[in-house]
């Protein structure tokens, strides 16, 4: 996951993917993604250790991680 700022580009809005996200989760230029959407309130980057174990938590337990946001 990560945090990037909605711009205004002619009649469209856009959000960029930083290159370490893209090369994290082997993406291509051209290449199909699914994007899920929602405003961050009070967004701010971990600082690399907490993030990787906040990465690795969430690949172990996400389906875990979205039951409990559902209840």
């Amino acid at each position: 996951m990560f945090h990037e700022k909605l711009r205004r580009v002619g009649d469209e809005y856009e959000v960029t993917i930083p290159d370490a996200e893209v090369e994290r989760l082997g993406l291509q230029e051209g290449q199909w993604v699914s994007v899920e959407i929602w405003a961050a309130a009070g967004a701010s980057e971990l600082p690399p250790d907490a993030r990787g174990a906040f990465e690795a938590s969430w690949a172990e337990n996400e389906a875990i991680y979205r039951d409990l946001a559902e209840h």
